[in-house]
């Protein structure tokens, strides 16, 4: 199999870029970082490709915590009272914003989490258009309006923002799945805190620090949008939260039963994207060329860290063997590790 390394030019340009330091904040509250406990939790962060040390982070404590839900309530009382497509501007201009980073995130996306360069573009791709979704929704926010038996009266739909949600987010796919609940939810009204996996926090500061350059055009309070990085133990302290009336939680199954039954201790309200065990079935009749290819990047895309990945092969007693043979002779033609081009 080839090994390719990072490039170490590359890699200080590309965090240079994003705003990525030595040393970084866990937790922000919009343009701001909040105060953090000393440095016992510093945690440094490697590149899965060659191991490479990218940056440390001071991961968040209770106390920094606290101070981001605080700001996150008070922002709420502003931002719910904003014109929905006013909010939807703000959330056009973080995609367009997005658009400018879209190579340098997607680079990073790819030396911390280890998917191929263009899935991390990809992946980038994903914020950009949920932005584009999210500002048409803007001027849809819909309610039905119905006759009533009484006379002089009429009854009709009006929607509300929930609050401050909670997010909780996965390393396999470490900004989109944070901006498909993000972008939604502001558009909406609500504010958002967002706790990414540990293993890939630089790629959550990146976005924060982008986001943050729209909030200060803007003038916008802090708290709309916040970071805090964290263990598990935060990720607990979320789902128990009575100040976070919703939790979206992405992740492995063990996970989302505790946040599920932590969530619903005190009747909250969960989104739960978890982890599974899938199948590919080759039949004796399958079209063997596409089931193979269908096969192998079902298994080894994104480095076979999807929630769909393919994790079994279910194949007929006829075509077992020649589907086995040929798998045989695909895996060691994989390469391991990444290698950008050259124009980037």
């Amino acid at each position: 199999m080839k090994l390719h390394f990072t490039d170490p030019a590359l890699l200080q340009s590309t965090l240079a870029s994003l705003g990525i330091a030595a040393v970084n904040p866990g937790a922000y509250s919009g343009t701001q970082s909040q105060a953090l406990q000393a440095v016992e939790a510093l945690q440094a962060v490697y590149s899965p490709i060659d191991g490479q040390l990218l940056a440390h982070v001071q991961m968040a404590d209770e106390k920094a915590y606290e101070q981001v839900i605080k700001q996150a309530e008070a922002a709420f009382l502003y931002w719910k009272k904003v014109p929905a497509p006013q909010r939807g501007e703000i959330v056009r201009q973080i995609g367009q914003k997005l658009r400018l980073y879209k190579t340098e995130l997607g680079r990073l996306v790819s030396l911390e989490m280890g998917k191929i360069y263009q899935e991390g573009l990809g992946e980038v791709q994903e914020m950009i258009d949920i932005c584009d979704f999210a500002v048409g929704l803007s001027r849809q926010l819909y309610g039905l309006t119905m006759k009533s038996e009484r006379p002089d009266h009429r009854m009709f739909e009006q929607y509300h923002p929930l609050g401050t949600i909670g997010i909780i987010s996965a390393f396999n796919f470490p900004v989109a799945v944070w901006s498909w609940n993000a972008m939604i939810a502001a558009v909406c009204g609500n504010v958002c805190v967002w706790k990414p996996s540990e293993k890939t926090p630089l790629t959550a500061i990146a976005c924060q620090k982008i986001v943050a350059q729209v909030l200060a055009e803007h003038q916008l309070p802090e708290g709309i949008f916040n970071l805090v990085i964290g263990d598990a133990r935060i990720g607990e302290k979320m789902s128990q939260d009575p100040q976070l009336p919703l939790i979206s939680a992405t992740g492995s199954t063990r996970m989302g039963r505790a946040v599920a039954q932590n969530v619903a201790a005190r009747l909250g309200r969960a989104l739960l994207e978890l982890g599974g065990n899938n199948a590919l079935i080759i039949t004796e009749n399958a079209y063997l060329e596409m089931a193979l290819r269908a096969t192998v990047f079902g298994a080894v895309g994104t480095c076979g860290q999807r929630c769909t990945t393919t994790r079994r092969l279910i194949v007929h007693s006829q075509v077992y063997d020649l589907v086995k043979n040929k798998l045989c002779n695909i895996y060691p033609q994989l390469s391991i590790g990444i290698r950008f081009p050259k124009k980037y």
